[in-house]
């Protein structure tokens, strides 16, 4: 599935990228680049600064390299964190680990003297997406520029990390913010550790107020099951299904019946058994393994909720 979060962010950072730089369109004697980075460019505290920067910062590029490989860094690693996720939900995390990276970015700057020039890109969401990609799926395979050979997505983001780190305290005059994307890793791995209730308040925003509730993690697998086993994170959300008074045993009995919901994918009853077993299957092999049935019935399900 094509979750509809990326699908907006290819088309608007590209649509911008193109308005603003290709086709130089103009305001009388101004470009509408200078015209969109005296406004919504991220601009130190004193020198320009609004607070709506932080976020429309991250829909600038400032060349095609730029815009190109942020692009395919987010197609590749965050279509599966917004299918598994929910659209909700990656579109807070992106933004806020977008934010925190703009915030940290600011103070470095600050703290460090710099010039006073606008920071624009998305690289520091990217991050934000990268670390949560890494800690989901540590040992899937990755490969992309410059590395041409396959490596454990956790060293990878771990190594990408390590760059940024030694250019960004050595002070490398490369033009790239290394402390914001460093802020936008921080701000993910916050917002997994810790961000649970404020994103549960998310879901709570945009849910249906009527027909029956199901599991929470249809929509989205459970940040704080990132920090867990497969086993673990299994029966944490069986134990949530099903509670158990604290005196008592803990002892999980498998449904035998099959449970009916209000979901219909096309045409077809989906019963509460088969939506979990769906995550299940998510929990053991990820989302790429499960078949275009599923996939389908996931969105589906997430679509009527």
């Amino acid at each position: 599935m094509f979750p509809p979060f990326i699908k907006f962010l290819l088309f608007a950072n590209a649509g911008i990228f193109l308005a603003t730089g290709l086709l130089g369109l103009r305001f009388g004697d101004t470009s509408l680049m200078a015209v969109v980075e005296q406004n919504l460019a991220l601009w130190p505290w004193d020198y320009g600064f609004q607070p709506w920067q932080l976020i429309s910062y991250q829909y600038l590029h400032g060349g095609f390299s730029h815009i190109l490989f942020n692009m395919i860094a987010l197609w590749m690693f965050g279509m599966e964190l917004e299918n598994i996720w929910g659209t909700r939900r990656f579109a807070t995390y992106y933004t806020l680990a977008g934010v925190t990276a703009g915030i940290t970015h600011l103070l470095v700057t600050a703290l460090t003297g710099s010039a006073p020039v606008p920071t624009i890109g998305a690289s520091g969401s990217i991050m934000g997406v990268l670390l949560a990609f890494g800690l989901m799926f540590p040992d899937r395979p990755v490969m992309m520029f410059p590395i041409f050979f396959p490596i454990p997505a956790r060293i990878f983001v771990l190594g990408y990390a390590a760059i940024d780190l030694i250019l960004g305290v050595s002070n490398a005059q490369d033009g790239v913010a290394h402390f914001a994307h460093l802020g936008g890793a921080l701000g993910g791995f916050l917002l997994i550790k810790f961000g649970e209730p404020l994103f549960r308040w998310i879901d709570r925003l945009g849910s249906s107020t009527s027909g029956p509730r199901i599991r929470q993690d249809v929509r989205d697998v459970e940040f704080r099951d990132v920090w867990t086993s497969t086993s673990t994170a299994q029966n944490a959300r069986v134990e949530r299904l099903h509670p158990i008074e604290s005196e008592q045993p803990t002892i999980v009995t498998p449904p035998v019946t099959a449970t009916p919901t209000r979901f219909v994918v096309n045409g077809e009853p989906i019963t509460q058994e088969q939506i979990d077993a769906i995550l299940d299957k998510i929990s053991h092999g990820g989302y790429h393994n499960l078949s275009d049935r599923e996939k389908n019935i996931l969105f589906e399900v997430s679509r009527q909720l």
